[in-house]
């Protein structure tokens, strides 16, 4: 079975993208690092993304559906890689 990804879109220099990155970070060590593959994207790679997501970083998803902006509700995220995925 493959783990859920949890994918962070933010840009560099950004510092609620690298508080945004340290709670996933930190989840997935007190999960473990098979509980979710841990991607991240800079929205400066794409022009389309960048006009996209300039005004919500950080975005985080789970398996492609947008959970959040701003910030990562860590104890929400945590239930719902703990749940596993929908049936």
């Amino acid at each position: 079975m493959t783990p859920p990804e949890v994918t962070l879109l933010g840009r560099p220099g950004c510092h609620l993208c690298e508080e945004a990155l340290a709670v996933l970070q930190g989840l997935r060590s007190e999960l473990g690092s098979a509980a979710f593959e841990l991607r991240t994207v800079d929205i400066e790679a794409d022009d389309a993304t960048f006009k996209a997501y300039l005004e919500r970083i950080p975005v985080v998803t789970l398996d492609g559906q947008e959970l959040y902006d701003f910030f990562v509700d860590q104890e929400d995220l945590r239930r719902r890689l703990l749940r596993g995925p929908a049936s």
